[in-house]
């Protein structure tokens, strides 16, 4: 079974949203591509903070895998979306960061800034994003085990 991933964006990040969700659907990995919007002829009904919220909760609910949002700097999608218990987003612009965001920390939220990148490296951060998988064996699943539980006492 392939992911099921949530798309979203504000009005900041919908050209790149768009370019995503169309390489996401063309994934062989993916088997389900959830666009929570902003959508064309409505990109200033909903922001980031409405998004990422939507996205996170998604994700915690188990109706999607992983979410991938983009917003200008990425920072306020992620911001957002760790506001929803059990979600674990970043914002990360460079390859080693994706894999770290997963194998270290197994962030289920990957965000985007529009205004930070180009729209290449967006849509290969991505491509490579899907190709991790988090081991809660090693030494990283016993630091995670120990936010989800600080998280659970709350």
């Amino acid at each position: 079974m392939g992911f099921r991933v949530v798309v979203g964006s504000d009005d900041a990040g919908y050209q790149y949203k768009q370019a995503i969700a169309d390489d996401l659907r063309n994934d062989p990995r993916v088997d389900e591509v959830i666009d929570l919007g902003v959508h064309e002829g409505a990109l200033t009904d909903r922001s980031y903070p409405q998004i990422g919220l939507a996205a996170g909760q998604k994700v915690a609910a188990g109706e999607a895998d992983r979410a991938v949002l983009v917003c200008g700097t990425g920072i306020g999608m992620a911001i957002s979306a760790n506001k929803v218990p059990g979600i674990r987003a970043t914002v990360a612009h460079d390859s080693f960061s994706v894999e770290r965001s997963i194998l270290s920390n197994d962030c289920q939220v990957l965000t985007l800034g529009q205004r930070v990148i180009g729209l290449q490296l967006a849509r290969r951060l991505v491509k490579e994003w899907l190709g991790y998988t988090f081991d809660p064996s090693t030494p990283s699943g016993a630091k995670v085990a120990v936010i989800s539980d600080y998280e659970h006492s709350c």
